[in-house]
């Protein structure tokens, strides 16, 4: 089988959704299949056209002239389904995959009638309540409606319909999606890359002045809806019951420079440290330093629908989680189970919940050998990609059938 996936960025860009489609893209590959990708005019990284990442093909498409949205969208969905057209016709695939944002689908959707081709849509979240959440939209506005709408034509035009978790497919099941055309893809972990937890580096934490500490931790985006202010307004509540107590955050986004003042001018400030972005591969230095891992996401709707992937690489690498309890979250952690859950958007809260799992050591080993199964056995890319192959078959079956 020759798939040919359809992106709106990819490696050696770094980012959840990189990580993710390498995960998909190698899992495919490892079962035999010929698979190749190709990203839209948003991805932003100059390189070879095709180049090959980490083992994986990827072809690029050329960037039209801009201008105001909606006329810019435009371009990009007509360069990419220009792009794709001659693609298809070069490589031969058997099925398509595109994945969200819905601009993908878009012009995948016309490439797939012309060539009688099977269309996979794979919805990661939904453009709309993306945008709210990184700050570029508001919900209830006309393009919120728009877009909405757009997403609910690509997911009744396609032929099968792949999203991440429950949240979302309940939500499709409302828009009158079948229930039937959609599978649910989880999140996963490639625990060939975070399988092996390396020991914590003395010397490396006593350089970061981590020494002997009770480590908090968060490595990701920082994003509003991360909740990031609320970890920070928690650290002089947490400080008072645990005087080890220090927060890592690594990672970077929109909110850094505001977190950083707000970080400058808390109690807590010299026990609040900000890495930076790092390398992919020494995320995992970062981690062994880390007792907790905190994920004080926001109550939106994007959080409430969507799951997120640091948690579960958190439990890949044996350290304790504290999320919010939100949706996306109670979808990976049962609480007091695989992690602990606390309100949203309440720092005293998040104080209490960090002081009772650093209070209960004891049970700490029981809890990672519980979280770290619960990954190998429900998210562990190298099992979940077989939820992929009855959808395609299928969809394969009836190709061939109306060709």
């Amino acid at each position: 089988m020759r798939i040919l996936h359809i992106l709106d960025h990819s490696l050696p860009m770094h980012s959840g959704y990189t990580f993710r489609t390498r995960a998909i893209v190698k899992a495919q590959l490892a079962r035999g299949w010929e698979v190749a990708c190709l990203t839209g005019v948003r991805h932003s990284h100059d390189g070879l056209n095709p180049e090959d990442v980490d083992g994986i093909r990827f072809f690029r498409t050329p960037k039209p002239a801009g201008g105001p949205s909606p006329l810019r969208e435009w371009r990009e969905i007509k360069a990419l389904e220009k792009r794709l057209d001659q693609l298809v016709r070069e490589w031969r695939p058997d099925q398509l995959h595109a994945h969200s944002p819905v601009l993908n689908a878009l012009a995948a959707l016309p490439v797939a009638s012309r060539h009688r081709l099977p269309l996979l849509y794979e919805i990661r979240a939904f453009w709309e309540d993306a945008a709210v959440g990184n700050g570029t939209g508001s919900e209830g506005s006309p393009r919120y409606h728009l877009t909405r709408a757009l997403e609910t034509y690509a997911a009744r035009r396609a032929d099968a319909v792949a999203v991440i978790c429950e949240g979302l497919r309940h939500d499709l099941v409302q828009r009158g999606i079948p229930a039937e055309k959609i599978i649910v893809s989880p999140n996963g972990v490639d625990l060939g890359l975070f399988g092996s937890p390396p020991a914590p580096d003395l010397a490396f934490a006593e350089r970061l002045g981590l020494a002997g500490a009770d480590v908090v931790g968060f490595i990701g985006s920082f994003y509003d809806y991360e909740g990031l202010d609320d970890l920070i307004a928690a650290m002089p509540l947490f400080l008072e019951r645990r005087p080890a107590a220090h927060l890592l955050l690594v990672g970077g986004g929109p909110m850094e420079e505001k977190l950083k003042l707000q970080a400058a001018g808390s109690p807590a400030a010299s026990r609040i440290h900000f890495i930076g972005r790092v390398p992919h591969q020494e995320v995992e230095r970062y981690y062994s330093l880390m007792d907790v891992l905190a994920y004080p996401r926001k109550a939106i709707r994007l959080t409430e629908l969507v799951t997120p992937l640091k948690p579960l690489e958190a439990m890949a690498q044996r350290k304790l989680v504290a999320a919010s309890d939100v949706g996306g979250h109670r979808e990976l952690i049962e609480d007091g189970v695989t992690g602990t859950l606390f309100p949203p958007s309440d720092p005293a809260a998040l104080a209490d919940a960090l002081d009772r799992l650093f209070a209960d050591r004891a049970g700490w080993e029981a809890r990672r050998d519980v979280a770290r199964r619960f990954v190998e056995r429900e998210r562990n890319w190298s099992s979940n990609i077989s939820r992929y192959a009855p959808a395609y078959q299928k969809m394969t079956g009836k190709a061939l059938i109306h060709g």
